[in-house]
């Protein structure tokens, strides 16, 4: 009998899903308001991170996505990110 190394398996996770981020102009015009509100209110802290519709995936090895409308990470600092894994959710991976 002959055993190979399993090889593991790459998944891609892609930074668009394709979805419009709103359904309608008013939508889009509360979701910017909240976001840079929040953006403001969170503004003297560094490591609070703020994001508008940005497509992340919560489980680390599936392609399963979330894209909120808004995002506050807490413990992370300011800056533009990518699409992050919850498994680099927690590093500087990001």
């Amino acid at each position: 009998m002959v055993l190979t190394p399993e090889t593991p398996t790459t998944i891609i996770y892609p930074d668009s899903d394709g979805q419009p981020m709103a359904d309608n102009t008013k939508q889009f015009q509360w979701i910017v308001t909240i976001k840079e509100n929040l953006e403001i209110l969170f503004a003297s802290q560094p490591d609070v991170f703020v994001a508008g519709d940005l497509l992340w995936y919560p489980v680390s090895g599936e392609t399963i996505r979330q894209a909120p409308d808004v995002l506050v990470v807490f413990g992370r600092p300011k800056g533009d990110r990518g699409t992050p894994v919850k498994v680099n959710i927690c590093t500087d991976d990001l």
